[in-house]
């Protein structure tokens, strides 16, 4: 990393040794459409993309192809060409989203998209796109600061083209890039390492669970927990010495508890059936499920045998997917004697923290290179300004 940042060192004190000019976005910059109380002088050009609504979305769920979607929560899911017709649209842009938070975004190629605002440079030799995106990626909470209505959120378009952004000459941009392409690189590596070691302790969970029927009987989650919907529709806000669980992990803190040392499912939306554990006592919202431990089941075993079951598959609705306590009671399961479960529960523990703690194995080091990356994308993006 040194020998990178001397090298820019370097570049800086040839080709901008007086610091650098600072544009607004609007400047450097074409995007997809005219925003509203957005001046016609910052907008002479825009580049029209056909947006696809959430229905139009089924027909291109084909895997294996070749057009990105490019979707609010940067979705993985590709289309074929044929496919997208059209509705296909082509290019190097930078990207955020219309509603919802500040996931900005990169592609270059064939791509769909759903409700986002799209960005590309007026002029490449002057602004890189790729440098753009970093830029914006590193200005996120910013961006997010712009977000505004009661409902889904939307960014105040006019905000984000006045945003000021340093424009070093071409070759200091591009090694930039080249820098902060390196450590994404080496990021998904450590991710997909990862991924690896998450598939390979979910295949030896469902395996170590699987017993011969003709010794353990199936018996039914309900003979495991019993479960209750959490307490409130709404978060408390009041604080408190207890965390509080929602559809999908801690969402704020409460002087409350209601449940202790246990699982909790995700009963409603988009989180529906996924499965956290609740350590210690902590208080479940409506959006959550408590479950509650019968004697004769080791607890951490019974936490691993939620993990174990697709709880998502029972989810009912339309717009607003749920998983009701009825359904989790009739889930089959097989239940061993206590002290094999102890042992298994065991051999679990060790083997989820290895691939899932924060604080130890692969997801440290993964958030370590993090936190190093974006202090070195903010240093590297950081300029004086030049004055004139």
């Amino acid at each position: 990393m040194k020998t990178n940042q001397n090298k820019i060192e370097k570049l800086i004190s040839e080709l901008c040794p007086n610091g650098v000019e600072f544009s607004p976005i609007w400047k450097v910059t074409i995007w997809d459409k005219k925003f509203n109380a957005v001046d016609n002088y910052k907008q002479e050009k825009v580049i029209k993309y056909k947006y696809l609504l959430a229905k139009e979305l089924k027909d291109l769920q084909v895997e294996g192809g070749d057009v990105k979607l490019l979707t609010t929560n940067n979705s993985e899911l590709f289309t074929t060409e044929e496919l997208a017709d059209d509705r296909m649209s082509d290019g190097e842009i930078v990207c955020i989203p219309w509603g919802g938070t500040a996931n900005v975004q990169y592609y270059k190629g064939k791509f769909v998209t759903t409700d986002n605002r799209i960005a590309t440079s007026k002029d490449t030799k002057i602004l890189d796109n790729k440098f753009l995106y970093y830029f914006m990626l590193d200005s996120t909470a910013l961006i997010q600061s712009f977000y505004r209505g009661s409902g889904i959120q939307h960014p105040s378009m006019s905000k984000v083209l006045d945003m000021k952004i340093p424009i070093p000459p071409l070759p200091i941009q591009q090694e930039i890039v080249k820098i902060l392409d390196n450590f994404t690189e080496l990021e998904a590596e450590l991710e997909a390492e990862l991924e690896a070691r998450k598939k390979q302790y979910e295949y030896y969970r469902n395996d170590i669970l699987t017993f011969n029927e003709s010794e353990i009987a199936f018996s039914m989650l309900g003979d495991v927990y019993d479960f209750q919907y959490g307490t409130g529709n709404t978060i408390p806000t009041s604080g408190g010495d207890f965390p509080i669980y929602g559809s999908n992990g801690v969402v704020g803190s409460h002087s409350e508890f209601n449940s202790e040392d246990s699982p909790v499912i995700g009963h409603i939306g988009a989180y529906a059936g996924i499965v956290n554990w609740g350590s210690g006592k902590h208080f479940v919202t409506y959006n959550g499920v408590i479950c509650k431990i019968k004697n004769g089941i080791d607890s951490r075993f019974g936490y691993h045998l939620l993990k174990k079951q697709n709880l998502g598959e029972l989810a009912k609705g339309g717009s607003q997917p749920f998983v009701s306590y009825d359904k989790l009671k009739s889930v089959p399961v097989q239940i061993p004697e206590i002290s094999e479960q102890k042992r298994i529960a065991e051999l679990l523990d060790k083997f989820d923290a290895l691939t899932n703690s924060i604080s130890e194995g692969l997801p440290a080091e993964i958030n370590a290179r993090h936190k190093q990356y974006e202090y070195y994308r903010n240093q590297l993006l950081t300029f004086p300004e030049l004055t004139k």
